[in-house]
């Protein structure tokens, strides 16, 4: 499981807009976290498709949370950014999905689908309010 900068900037950007007063925009937070505007911009619109965050249009728009960080899971927020599912190998989540074919008799997938499960626990399990 490879995870990109779009976590990253992801999870930072949610820090300081939790921490705000009112929505944050993305100049300013791209300045303070000294990353690419087009590429944090893409990042947040995806929070904001997937009800993670609300946008706001207008001179004083931006972004905010919806909901408590309490409310908002890590695996919600790191599958928004990435835009997938976040699996340890390509098989992890189905025998099926083996790259080899071989995924009905392979004798390591069901440690992959419990590491995997582990995993997702785990990140579904942690809020967004434990890192802040």
């Amino acid at each position: 499981m490879l995870l990109t900068k779009a976590s990253e900037y992801a999870l930072l950007s949610l820090a300081l807009i939790a921490k705000a007063d009112g929505p944050e925009d993305v100049d300013t937070l791209s300045k303070r976290l000294g990353i690419s505007r087009s590429f944090l911009a893409k990042v947040l619109q995806a929070l904001a498709r997937d009800e993670i965050l609300i946008s706001y249009k207008g001179a004083k728009g931006g972004f905010a949370l919806n909901g408590k960080p309490s409310d908002i899971s890590l695996r919600r927020v790191i599958e928004s950014a990435e835009k997938r599912h976040l699996n340890v190998f390509e098989c992890s989540s189905s025998a099926a999905n083996c790259s080899s074919g071989k995924g009905d008799f392979c004798v390591i997938w069901p440690f992959l689908h419990k590491f995997q499960m582990k995993i997702d626990d785990f990140l579904e399990g942690m809020t967004l309010d434990e890192i802040l």
